[in-house]
């Protein structure tokens, strides 16, 4: 038995089996051919069926004589049409019967030695003979995800690209890496215009034996297509064209296009593709990069040009809350006027913007009611004069607010900025909790600890009078994790509610904030031997254990280097 057909390359198919071609199947040698069949779907099997039959008609009615022959194709094809209809007896072309049950064919793998093919079975997301509209939506498939499940069984890819990002890069590099560790061809088509082609990322695709070529021109005519070609030798090729660039963005999330195409239902296209690929490849415009002997060059081309900017003078203009700050605004007075609650949580992602919300809140708590004393609360001397600098924006009064940290003490007191500290350190019998009408407490989550639980419980829960007036009538909390890892409850100040919730994955989803992606590195180190108190692990031996751990510091640097494009600039917050 023979161990490849000519006519039946190895390769990934959906090809209906039969009875011909499972004639050709049955003589290849099971121990060194894999061939894998799957039903039919019964949702798709019509359109196989038909595609099968329309081959079948196409050659019958091609092999008719020359002569008369428009008359004869066109009494051949209503007797197909009467026969569909039942009218007339079935017609019988030896070779083309279809099985029972009808099967596709599905793969022919080679196998070098032991049991397992040479290659993994993985099929494209969407079938090798479909086209398909991909347009990064929530629920479909993103770009980066079609792309990453037809590499595998491409035998060679070209890609037209106008910008190579290392962060887009980084999505496919190990279906990448396979593709050319096995040997097969991969070809690269980019630019510099813009500067926006990465350096690293061609390095790294050099590096892995992909060929690439670069245009250096930014004056006159500039590629900006972006299309991938995946040929199969099974003659099942795809191609990809639309508007995404190798960027993570347009890869995953971005508001992008792209067109998938096949080689069963637009042969003529992937015909076009390869033939304009190939002139490209060919131009002087497009040159062979290699990064020893081009880096320098490419660096030049694709460095900005600085431009000077001065910085803008703080301006004290109307804040308009956006449209997410709004709804929470919104929601903060419906718990107040519909429901009398005014004790409430607002629970929003960092970067969302609660300091804003508070600020514009208490404005439109004093148009309703008139100037109100505030307290604001925070634990950090920053937080402190950023939330006072965010009221007297919002407010548009540059002397509004005192405050009540590091020696700072308030002169009038009706508009508080104050420490925990340094209300902890002050005789709370002191402090009438009539003298405020509103207080906000932001990162809420630490009013389970005793600091904060003393001043809570002076200000909401002491013994007091019950005439209006007698203590703050408005308390708002601020956060952005109200869940502690200790259990403790804190939403009990809220009567066990969240007024206002923006969760980090909602601020995503409604592009609110910066996506953003977390890598956990495994170390080696050791703990066991830091001494242990009721304040936690001893600083000063903490510190000389992770500052002197060499191998743990290569290897983040390591990592860095692998997840950045260029370390040296990269920006990061501890």
């Amino acid at each position: 038995m023979p161990d490849q057909d000519s006519d039946l390359p190895f390769g990934l198919y959906e090809r209906l089996i039969t009875s011909g071609l499972q004639a050709r199947l049955l003589r290849f040698e099971s121990s060194k051919t894999r061939v894998v069949r799957a039903n039919l779907d019964p949702s798709e099997a019509h359109a196989t069926l038909a595609r099968h039959v329309e081959g079948v008609v196409a050659r019958a009615l091609k092999d008719l004589p020359e002569e008369g022959r428009a008359a004869r194709q066109s009494q051949l094809a209503n007797q197909i049409i009467r026969l569909i209809s039942g009218d007339s007896p079935e017609a019988q072309f030896e070779g083309d019967l279809v099985g029972d049950p009808p099967e596709e064919l599905r793969a022919i793998q080679r196998i070098t030695g032991g049991l397992s093919p040479d290659r993994d079975l993985v099929a494209p997301l969407v079938g090798l003979s479909a086209s398909d509209l991909l347009v990064n939506a929530r629920g479909e498939p993103s770009l980066a995800h079609a792309l990453g499940h037809e590499i595998p069984s491409a035998d060679s890819i070209d890609l037209l690209c106008a910008f190579v990002r290392w962060h887009g890069l980084r999505l496919l590099k190990d279906q990448i890496e396979e593709h050319c560790r096995a040997g097969r061809l991969l070809r690269v088509i980019t630019t510099v215009f813009t500067g926006s082609t990465e350096r690293k990322a061609l390095d790294w695709l050099v590096k892995c034996g992909a060929q690439v070529k670069v245009s250096y021109d930014t004056q006159s005519t500039r590629l900006h297509a972006k299309a991938w070609l995946f040929r199969r030798a099974s003659g099942f090729s795809t191609a990809y064209i639309g508007s995404s660039n190798l960027s993570k963005s347009a890869l995953v999330d971005g508001v992008e296009w792209n067109v998938r195409l096949s080689q069963v239902g637009s042969p003529d296209i992937l015909e076009k593709f390869e033939a304009t690929f190939s002139n490209y490849w060919e131009s002087p415009e497009y040159e062979s990069y290699e990064p020893g002997r081009d880096g320098a060059r490419f660096d030049r081309a694709v460095r900005p040009e600085q431009v000077d900017t001065l910085e803008a003078p703080l301006l004290f203009l109307d804040v308009e809350p956006w449209p997410h700050q709004r709804e929470m605004l919104e929601k903060l007075a419906v718990e107040r006027d519909r429901h009398n609650r005014f004790k409430n949580l607002v629970v929003a992602a960092t970067g969302t913007g609660k300091t804003i919300v508070a600020a514009l809140d208490y404005k439109r708590l004093c148009e309703q009611y008139g100037d109100l004393r505030l307290m604001f609360v925070a634990h950090r001397q920053e937080i402190l004069r950023q939330s006072l600098g965010a009221f007297r924006q919002v407010l548009r009064s540059g002397d509004f607010g005192e405050l009540y940290v590091d020696g700072h003490r308030p002169e009038d007191g009706r508009h508080v900025f104050a420490s925990i500290q340094s209300l902890a350190q002050a005789d709370l019998q002191q402090l009438d909790p009539a003298a405020f009408d509103v207080v906000v407490v932001d990162e809420f989550h630490h009013a389970a600890a005793p600091t904060y639980r003393r001043l809570l419980d002076h200000l909401f829960k002491a013994e007091v009078a019950s005439a209006p007036g007698s203590r703050p009538r408005i308390l708002l909390g601020l956060t952005a994790t109200p869940e502690r890892t200790d259990a403790e409850d804190i939403l009990h100040y809220f009567d066990n509610r969240i007024a206002v919730e923006l969760r980090l994955w909602d601020a995503l989803e409604r592009g609110l904030l910066c996506p953003f992606q977390y890598f956990g590195l495994h170390d080696t180190t050791n703990l066991s031997s830091i001494k242990w108190s009721r304040k936690g692990y001893d600083t000063a031996e903490l510190e000389h254990l992770y500052t002197g751990d060499d191998v743990r510091v290569n290897l983040v640097l390591e990592q860095v280097s692998q997840k950045h494009r260029d370390r040296l600039t990269m920006r990061a917050l501890g």
